[in-house]
């Protein structure tokens, strides 16, 4: 499976190339079914490959991971809806959505908790993500699963910030669900 990505140039550092074709590796033998292979939209999201000089451009990696999620839960929907049905479907997924809600409700600047110490997400940009996606699901705004998981914002002190681990795993969660439905 060599040369899957283009490679970074000159210096810089990538994913490296060995742990990604790996990764793909497994991921193609799991979603075709091998049963030594197990893999879920979850695993797909959590992977990380470490940063080596001459690896794989990052973004293009991500690109296609983004993909791969995608199509993990496309085929798990599937599989649900064929034995459950649609309806069972949607109440599963109304009922992941709606571990969501009590964060949301929160009011702006306490909807996390701040870092322990030094600086973490600033709040307001957090708050203003937040904000998009109870409009997302009051229905009044449209949101993607991909706008979620690259969201990204500017650090700020303490007293002004979330502590990043919190926000992550939430948005986590809030990008299953919109995924589960797209």
């Amino acid at each position: 499976m060599e040369g899957l990505f283009p490679s970074v140039k000159g210096w810089a550092n990538g994913y490296d190339q060995d742990e990604v074709e790996e990764f793909f590796a497994d991921a193609r033998a799991a979603y075709e079914g091998a049963e030594s292979a197990a893999m879920s939209a979850e695993d797909v999201r959590r992977v990380a490959f470490d940063l080596v000089r001459g690896g794989y451009e990052p973004a293009a990696v991500d690109a296609a991971l983004d993909r791969l999620e995608g199509a993990f839960v496309q085929r798990a929907r599937a599989d649900f809806i064929a034995v459950h049905g649609q309806e069972a479907w949607m109440e599963q997924v109304a009922e992941r959505a709606t571990t969501l809600y009590p964060r949301l409700v929160r009011p702006a600047g306490e909807r996390f908790a701040p870092p322990e110490r030094g600086r973490g997400y600033a709040a307001a940009a957090v708050d203003e993500l937040m904000d998009r996606l109870v409009r997302y699901f009051d229905a009044e705004h449209a949101l993607s699963a991909a706008e979620l998981r690259h969201a990204s914002f500017p650090r700020a002190g303490r007293s002004r910030a979330y502590a990043e681990g919190p926000v992550d795993a939430f948005l986590d969660r809030a990008v299953d669900v919109l995924l589960a439905v797209e």
